[in-house]
């Protein structure tokens, strides 16, 4: 049940991501900068100091290297494959002057974005059911990593889908339903890495992957491609805090 509380509340950041733009517009650079930089540190903080010296105790240096590996496997085949936005100075949100002549076009844009969101939100559903193999504190944290990510995501979905014409009650049903692809993969996770020790190691260690990708990838770039003194502060208090709550 905590499974999939925690990754539901994860998931449902893309939705307040969407909810944000509705009401606020688009946030500033230094704020997003600050948010995926802290995200960023809290990610890497539950990598190095939790999800891999556990999965290490629990089986061996063999399983954590391949879970590892195939964490990172996975998250760059869904991004070479199936590329989602990138939060990245604001141009992934498309401003609804959008000329009417260009509206299918970005609709369809926008679809493409929730559909890249939707699928990659899964091997972060993965993560959070390993980290609940292992403690409800880890995968707690790993919850609330995951949900910082979400949030720009959400904002990087519904402007295209708002600018394509849809109304703001489609937009974020549809931005709910991406991140309701998060509780499915933490209850594919719990089914899978339930089967044996070996398997709640490798599932640690596949949780440490796909983060580390994800920080390298998307979250490390795009904040300082906004504002890079705020994203290396940003960064820095995420991994202190990470290493704080994971000590």
């Amino acid at each position: 049940m905590e499974a999939l509380v925690y990754s539901f509340l994860a998931g449902i950041s893309t939705a307040i991501g969407a909810i944000i733009v509705a009401f606020f517009g688009q946030p500033s650079q230094r704020a997003l900068s600050g948010l995926l930089g802290f995200a960023g540190g809290i990610m890497l903080a539950i990598s190095a100091f939790d999800l891999m010296p556990e999965s290490l105790e629990i089986g061996s240096m063999s399983s954590t290297i391949i879970g590892f590996s195939f964490g990172a496997i996975m998250m760059y085949a869904l991004d070479k494959f199936i590329p989602h936005a990138h939060m990245s100075g604001g141009e992934d949100i498309i401003e609804e002057n959008t000329s009417p002549l260009n509206n299918k076009e970005i609709l369809r844009t926008g679809y493409l974005i929730f559909f890249g969101i939707a699928l990659h939100n899964l091997p972060e559903g993965l993560a959070i059911g390993a980290g609940l193999e292992s403690s409800p504190e880890l995968g707690l944290y790993i919850a609330i990593a995951i949900g910082l990510h979400n949030i720009p995501e959400g904002m990087a979905t519904a402007g295209p889908l708002r600018a394509g014409g849809l109304r703001w009650i489609k937009v974020f049903l549809l931005t709910l339903f991406a991140g309701l692809m998060t509780p499915l993969g933490a209850a594919l996770g719990l089914i899978i890495f339930n089967i044996s020790p070996v398997l709640v190691a490798g599932g640690l260690a596949f949780a440490a992957g796909a983060m580390v990708y994800i920080v390298s990838d998307e979250l490390i770039p795009q904040s300082h491609n906004l504002h890079s003194h705020i994203a290396n502060a940003g960064l820095i208090i995420g991994l202190l805090l990470g290493f704080v709550l994971t000590s």
